[in-house]
């Protein structure tokens, strides 16, 4: 059974250990083990999370049978308009379902109250299983964007999007 477990706070801990334990396996081949490196220190040390659970974020860890598989990151940018920071799930059982699942129910979640319009992210453009995944779910590409994060990386993403049929 999968669940999608809300953490906040000092719990944010945990996403950090899982985004190490998948990046340091997923990344290194497309972009490079320094800049995997510079990007987790960056990005999922315990005070940036906490700023981007300030900013907005809802963290919620993937589990399947109370185990944690990976987590996932979104906030609402305008009105029923939202947008995925992060959905990672650990690279040894991906493609059996669980990302389909966790799609399903973080749409369950954040249209509880109101009809979901969008729901946008950002993704590597050399990430094609991430790319293919997103295909599968219903998403199509938006844009291509570069964005800059110091110390000379960049981040060559597409921006990709989902939209509703309602």
């Amino acid at each position: 059974m999968l669940d999608l477990v809300k953490v906040e706070g000092e719990n944010l801990e945990t996403i950090s250990n899982l985004a190490h334990r998948i990046w340091n396996i997923h990344y290194p081949p497309i972009v490079g083990q320094e800049q995997v490196d510079y990007m987790l220190e960056r990005f999922y040390n315990l005070d940036s999370l906490k700023n981007q659970e300030a900013e907005g974020q809802l963290f919620y860890i993937i589990q399947s049978d109370s185990k944690p598989i990976g987590f996932i990151s979104v906030s609402q940018k305008e009105e029923a308009n939202y947008f995925i920071h992060k959905f990672y799930i650990e690279n040894a059982i991906q493609g059996k379902g669980f990302g389909e699942q966790t799609f399903e129910k973080i749409k369950q979640l954040i249209g509880t109250n109101k009809p979901i319009k969008s729901i946008q992210l950002t993704v590597n453009r050399q990430n094609y299983k991430a790319i293919n995944f997103y295909f599968k779910v219903g998403f199509k590409i938006k844009e291509v964007a570069d964005f800059d994060i110091s110390n000379g990386y960049q981040m060559n993403d597409f921006i990709m999007e989902w939209k509703s049929r309602n």
